[in-house]
């Protein structure tokens, strides 16, 4: 076993796996995708550490263990459409596309939208399509989604993007202030019914534009 191929094990056995990932599915894509072909070549040696590695514009690739949790969680099918909302480095894209139809990423930063890009492409993944644009409100124009997620989190839900899934479509997003946020998973039931939980409690960047708390007026 090469050295990479030890990270990656000691990664998914040590990590991913102690924190309820146990999906055979997850952890194989896991396996077969190149997490280090994804990561800046200054952290290179960290690529498998249990941290989330920084991007340009103070962007994070998340850390293993909450992509396995949020792949897992989504439970995508070989039809799904999905919307990623921060494509960072295009790692995330890469493995939801093992899982679906068609994955749509959207990066606000142009020089993280090529990366991404470029990283998909060396890869041979060949449908993820990776736009330039801000998606703290989704992407209605090309709606509904089978699953949206957001790499980012959000003080609030955005108004309205929960209503671009289809009926029985996921929503995954890490709502709350620092120090204390939650992914949330938000489930379509029917055209006005909707279900949603809460996975487990962390902390990541802001969206950009995030949409914010009202302040109450008395």
């Amino acid at each position: 076993m090469t050295d990479q191929a030890t990270a990656r094990f000691n990664m998914i056995e040590q990590q991913i796996r102690t924190w309820e990932v146990l999906d055979p599915k997850v952890l194989a894509t896991l396996n077969s995708i190149p997490r280090e072909n994804f990561v800046p070549d200054a952290y290179r040696g960290l690529a498998f550490a249990d941290i989330e590695i920084p991007l340009a514009h103070e962007q994070q690739m998340l850390s293993p263990k909450v992509e396995g949790r949020f792949l897992q969680a989504l439970q995508l099918q070989a039809t799904d459409k999905v919307l990623l909302i921060g494509a960072g480095s295009g790692y995330l894209a890469a493995l939801m596309a093992q899982h679906s139809a068609q994955v749509t990423a959207l990066e606000i930063f142009p020089d993280l939208c090529a990366l991404a890009s470029q990283n998909l492409s060396k890869q041979g993944i060949q449908n993820v399509q990776v736009i330039e644009a801000d998606g703290h409100s989704g992407y209605e124009s090309h709606a509904p989604f089978d699953a949206i997620v957001f790499t980012a989190s959000s003080p609030v839900e955005a108004e309205g993007v929960r209503r671009q899934l289809s009926i029985g479509g996921r929503m995954l997003i890490v709502l709350g202030k620092a120090p204390v946020m939650q992914a949330t998973l938000i489930q379509r039931l029917a055209e006005h019914s909707y279900k949603q939980d809460v996975l487990f409690e962390t902390s990541l960047t802001e969206m950009q534009n995030a949409p914010q708390a009202q302040a109450f007026s008395f």
